[in-house]
């Protein structure tokens, strides 16, 4: 699942690389995934990018034409999306969208999920879109404080661990790192967000924060082609069932439930 730190990696790529090229054609292979019935592909052709912007874990290609400003091209990555550059195609995440550029260029939008979560649309505005309108405050930013978090969790009958991935609450945060912020937070994630007390609070400001932050430094450099092998080499616990726990040399586990989803480790987070 690409997250926050991923997708902003792939937003100054994506920047760095469309900036001023010329939308070509757009196929669209699987069309379930095309959400704008009633602006087809066809509308995208001869515009010209003119910057990317992410929300969460969305992006917006942004275009314009002879005309002037144009509409965006919102990618909504999903569960299991993700993005190559001028690559051949891989049987283990399938190609939906192809977008190609003037000059050859070729932006393909995979999906290597069990079912398609991927999602492509245009929109003269991609705040107005549900799928962003509804996006909580994005940790990364300086507007998010401990104040931002405090309102977020209290009064909040929700398990941690779910409260971090839900997109209204928190955008851009998924499975991995909300199992890395409540590892590095000392809390477990099945403890509801309104019974933390004002030091857990601070322990969970500062390890979302401190995560993130991280992240979004050591991708940025990253080639989008190594994006995933990148984030799954950084992870302390998600991922890394039966192995020991970097802190306190105990075993890391699946947390309940989770039916091998996610990771914790007992000794250091259960309290």
């Amino acid at each position: 699942m690409p997250e926050s730190p991923e997708v902003d990696a792939l937003a100054g790529f994506l920047r760095a690389e469309l900036t001023g090229r010329t939308i070509r054609e757009i196929e669209v292979e699987e069309f379930r995934a095309w959400k704008t019935r009633a602006r087809p592909a066809e509308e995208m052709a001869g515009r010209t990018i003119t910057g990317v912007r992410r929300f969460g874990k969305h992006l917006a290609l942004d275009t314009s034409d002879a005309q002037g400003s144009g509409p965006s091209l919102l990618i909504s990555f999903g569960r299991a999306g993700w993005a190559r550059w001028n690559a051949e195609d891989l049987p283990e995440a399938p190609t939906i969208v192809r977008v190609h550029f003037d000059g050859d260029g070729r932006l393909a939008l995979t999906d290597a999920g069990d079912w398609l979560s991927l999602g492509v649309s245009v929109t003269d505005d991609p705040t107005t879109e549900p799928s962003v309108a509804k996006l909580g405050p994005d940790p990364i930013l300086p507007s998010f404080t401990r104040a931002t978090l405090d309102g977020i969790v209290g009064g909040r009958r929700k398990q941690l661990k779910a409260l971090l991935q839900e997109q209204e609450s928190l955008a851009g945060i998924g499975n991995a790192y909300s199992d890395e912020i409540l590892f590095v937070a000392r809390l477990a994630p099945d403890v509801h967000a309104s019974a933390l007390d004002e030091e857990e609070r601070g322990r969970l400001f500062d390890a979302i924060t401190g995560v993130l932050g991280e992240a979004f430094a050591a991708r940025r450099d990253v080639p989008i082609a190594e994006q995933k092998a990148a984030k799954v080499a950084a992870m302390r616990v998600h991922g890394r069932t039966g192995e020991p726990c970097p802190e306190c040399g105990g075993v890391v586990e699946d947390v309940p439930g989770s039916k091998g989803n996610a990771q914790w480790c007992p000794a250091c987070q259960a309290g």
